[in-house]
């Protein structure tokens, strides 16, 4: 059963303060709103952008991103979308700006569900000026999943996986020039090695990421040594804004 027919017929209730009604009331996506600032892995991957975020991966932010990506929570995708689009206009407030999201693997193209892609839809209705950038960069292979992979393995497995093909890096080059910035956007961030990847393949036709947006930042573990990692690395916190509705 899909997750859209569940959440037909299931009762759904805030995934913030469980009142009944909504997956992501508006109280506590204005919560998330409110905390938007600079947030970002330390240290950060060469060549990762400026990195903006709405709270740390945990609480109301974690369990909806979970319930939106995971659990088939699709009605979650508006609010979220808010609050990325709310993290893109306090990022870069220059306008135009132009939104490119993370791309879809192979796999999820077949599927037909690109969650990232729908969050930014969604986030660019909230910035006035905004051109969301679909389709310029593609994922040319599958991956393995990064789940409990270190900085330098997730940049491994990365390596490579964008890419703007030739064909549309003209039009791409064409509608950044005329831009206040260009923001990529992604749900989470952790080591910043996916942004980093996607700005690279964009540096490669020709075209210079500014800033990077996520809903959501992980505290991030720092190697020390080889293979030994510890917990004493976090995110970057700093300069909270009030985010643009």
């Amino acid at each position: 059963m899909s997750g859209g027919l569940l959440e037909f017929l299931l009762p759904q209730v805030c995934v913030g303060c469980g009142r009944d009604g909504d997956g992501l009331c508006g109280a506590c996506a204005e919560g998330l709103r409110a905390g938007v600032g600079r947030r970002g892995p330390v240290p950060g991957p060469e060549g990762l952008p400026e990195c903006w975020a709405a709270a740390e991966y945990g609480g109301v932010a974690r369990r909806a991103i979970v319930g939106y990506k995971e659990r088939g929570r699709v009605s979650l995708a508006a609010r979220l979308g808010g609050v990325l689009g709310a993290v893109v206009a306090a990022a870069c407030p220059r306008r135009p700006v132009v939104v490119v999201p993370v791309p879809g693997s192979p796999a999820s193209r077949r599927r037909g569900h690109d969650h990232v892609r729908a969050l930014a839809r969604h986030a660019v209705r909230r910035v006035p000026g905004a051109c969301l950038v679909t389709g310029a960069v593609e994922a040319v292979r599958a991956v393995d999943d990064q789940a409990g992979l270190s900085a330098p393995e997730r940049a491994a497995n990365l390596a490579g996986v964008f890419r703007v093909p030739p064909a549309r890096a003209a039009r791409l080059r064409a509608v950044c020039a005329r831009a206040g910035g260009v923001v990529l956007v992604d749900d989470v961030v952790t080591t910043g090695v996916t942004l980093a990847e996607l700005a690279a393949a964009l540096r490669r036709a020709g075209v210079e990421a500014t800033h990077a947006a996520t809903i959501a930042a992980t505290s991030r573990r720092r190697a020390d040594g080889a293979g030994r990692r510890d917990h004493g690395a976090g995110i970057g916190a700093v300069r909270p804004a009030r985010a643009a509705r």
